[in-house]
């Protein structure tokens, strides 16, 4: 007894991704994380060999999923990211775990809660939800710095003081700037989304002269905090925000970071974002303070190569 093959012409073809993708594949992924940024097409890229493979269906692409090393925060992991539509996904996460590169031992995925398609693709797939993370944004047209000026008098008269830190500081600066940038990393809660690429001494130098506004907490001359702000637009983004152990517990955090939110209002940005893992609670009560409102969560999916 033979069987007749079912015609296969409505299913979707999946393969590479090409330069004239990048617009719909812009649109979908932009869809796919509902606004929360827009992508344009200058930022997908043809690359070899390919990450990044579609699912074509009478000549539009409908589907698109990459595959790549997460990061070199991250040195284990491949990342997984999918947009379009749900029913491409197992087809296309597939077609790339097939040919994966070697020498990774897990592949994450990143979505958040009320990403449906998403969130429910990495369940039935298998994955563990393994981290949760919380971004936040603050209306920085509406950001009153009043109710930190009591804090920061006290702080005054202990003898802190905070500053912009100028691109011309001395070389003692930019490295207790750097002690504290590592400080931060060893002590602060993460997960592999909030865990960021190494940074060098000159790395870390060249990106706050370059794109960031630094600010730092002194006593005695000696800086003893840090905050970061990228800038982007109109919107500013929490960096690093970290405090000497020796000083911890006095606000000193709570009052540099509501400086740093004031002169970036003063200088016309309208919009403040930050996030990091739901176990870093004493930085998600220091952002509270500030008036950010906390978003739905981000979920870190995980699941183990064989």
């Amino acid at each position: 007894m033979t069987h007749a093959l079912h015609p296969t012409a409505h299913l979707p073809t999946l393969r590479p991704f090409r330069q004239s993708d990048a617009p719909a594949v812009a649109r979908l992924v932009t869809e796919s994380v509902r606004g929360h940024w827009t992508y344009t097409p200058e930022q997908f890229r043809e690359v070899s060999p390919p990450t990044r493979l579609v699912a074509e269906q009478d000549g539009a692409v409908i589907g698109t999923a990459r595959l790549a090393p997460f990061g070199p925060g991250v040195p284990d992991a491949l990342r997984l990211d999918l947009a379009g539509e749900a029913a491409t996904f197992t087809a296309l996460t597939l077609a790339l775990l097939a040919e994966a590169q070697g020498g990774f031992a897990r592949v994450l995925g990143v979505t958040r809660e009320d990403f449906g398609e998403q969130m429910t693709f990495f369940q039935a797939a298998g994955f563990r939800n393994a981290w949760q993370s919380w971004g936040a944004h603050l209306d920085l047209t509406a950001f009153d710095p009043a109710p930190f000026e009591p804090l920061q008098e006290r702080l005054f008269l202990a003898g802190y003081e905070p500053e912009r830190l100028s691109s011309t500081a001395p070389e003692s600066d930019w490295a207790a700037v750097f002690a504290l940038h590592e400080l931060g990393l060893r002590d602060r809660p993460r997960n592999p989304t909030t865990t960021p690429d190494p940074l060098s001494p000159e790395r870390l130098r060249e990106t706050i002269v370059r794109e960031e506004a630094a600010f730092v907490t002194r006593l005695g001359g000696e800086i003893v905090a840090l905050t970061r702000l990228s800038l982007r637009g109109p919107e500013v983004d929490s960096e690093d925000t970290v405090t000497h152990p020796a000083h911890r517990g006095r606000g000193v955090a709570t009052a540099l970071k509501a400086h740093a939110l004031g002169w970036a209002k003063a200088e016309g940005h309208t919009h403040a974002g930050t996030g990091g893992t739901v176990l870093n609670l004493p930085m998600l009560r220091v952002n509270t303070r500030m008036g950010y409102r906390v978003e739905r969560m981000w979920i870190t999916w995980e699941k183990a190569l064989a």
